[in-house]
């Protein structure tokens, strides 16, 4: 009787501890882990109450109004005044168990060590460019004067023509941080968009391809989706020939202006957080595939999440329902061409961005979320 007591014993630990060693392998494979560390992840983290989170771990019941805690911190502070860390703050607030701050908007010299992002083919990750990325990245951070500021204000200026006729140009040139997407045009559009760009992110076929067209100064970010674009930023960054038959689904630009010191490559983690945890896309073993890829909009918003205070934008939002409405502020594409995109599920993005303005973590300029 007692040896029987002690095997029921035995193979209920062991039990115990397939389920623990499962449990702790799937948080792993859904990078749940902090960003630099591999302490195991509590079962209280990835176990959340269905009463009050969604499948993807947002709190159901999102509110306008400041939790109690961070009202007593932010409620007294004028309007127009930078807050500290507000952001952030939020967005722990609503999705408290899977959003850690930490993570560099661009690759540095240490980019090896991120385990988050180093086992992942592009656009999820890094593996098989880690000579590319040596080679042409110099400089990992933004401007002195930007860097030493206490609290930043970041505005993103996405490219839909909802900002046309807003007359926004001013708002959005008060922001400490203008960033613009691939190769919207400021010159003609300034009274809407604005006339400041700190950053623009962009990827090959996405880039300005005349250089009269690029802003004097401000730095050039490439979001990689696919090997071929660390292989075209290295053109670039050593002024190379660049051939129209090297994987590009469109022409590219053959020359960027930009110095070395000018070039950022964005931290492919935002590509990966923005789809599998903020949207909830389609994992597919890590890999590109139909209906996985978030749009850069949704990449540059999760970036700022994790690196400034206050975040807005202006120029978002797709209104399906007006096929003949404009699609961008500065063509005439309608916004039934957006229909024919097979890598972005826009409906999936509209749900998670209005959950962010629902809760404020993000201020909608132009209402179009």
């Amino acid at each position: 009787m007692g040896l029987l007591v002690f095997m029921r014993n035995v193979l209920l630990a062991l039990c115990l501890f397939l389920v623990l060693g499962f449990l702790y392998y799937s948080a792993w494979k859904l990078h749940l882990l902090r960003w630099e560390d591999s302490s195991p992840t509590k079962l209280s983290e990835i176990c959340f109450c269905l009463s009050e989170y969604d499948k993807l771990g947002f709190l159901l019941k999102l509110d306008s109004k400041l939790p109690p805690e961070l009202a007593s911190k932010y409620g007294n502070i004028s309007e127009g005044v930078c807050k500290p860390g507000y952001a952030s703050a939020l967005m722990t607030a609503i999705f408290p168990k899977r959003f850690s701050k930490p993570a560099p908007m661009f690759l540095d010299d240490s980019f090896r060590k991120w385990a988050r992002i180093r086992d992942f083919l592009p656009p999820f990750g890094i593996k098989g460019q880690d000579n590319l990325i040596k080679s042409v990245t110099k400089n990992y951070h933004l401007t002195p004067a930007l860097d030493s500021l206490s609290c930043r204000r970041c505005v993103i200026v996405g490219n839909g023509g909802i900002l046309a006729n807003k007359s926004l140009g001013l708002k959005i040139d008060d922001y400490d941080i203008v960033i613009r997407l691939n190769s919207a045009p400021v010159k003609g559009f300034e009274k809407d968009v604005g006339g400041k760009t700190t950053m623009r992110i962009t990827y090959p076929e996405g880039a300005i391809q005349k250089p009269e067209q690029y802003e004097k100064d401000s730095l050039f970010v490439l979001a990689g989706f696919k090997w071929q674009d660390f292989k075209w930023l290295k053109y670039i960054v050593y002024k190379e020939k660049v051939s129209a038959s090297d994987g590009f689904w469109k022409s590219v630009a053959t020359h960027v202006p930009r110095e070395p010191h000018e070039i950022r490559i964005l931290n492919p983690y935002f590509i990966q957080e923005a789809a599998f945890s903020f949207i909830g896309l389609p994992f597919n073993n890590g890999l590109m595939g139909r209906g996985n890829i978030p749009t850069l909009g949704s990449v540059a918003i999760t970036m700022v999440l994790h690196n400034c205070d206050e975040v807005a934008v202006a120029g978002f939002g797709y209104d399906m329902n007006s096929p003949n409405a404009p699609l961008h502020y500065y063509e005439n594409i309608k916004m039934s061409a957006i229909k024919e995109s097979w890598t972005h599920n826009i409906q999936r993005e509209k749900e998670f961005l209005r959950k962010l303005v629902k809760a404020r973590v993000i201020t909608d300029l132009t209402s179009g979320i």
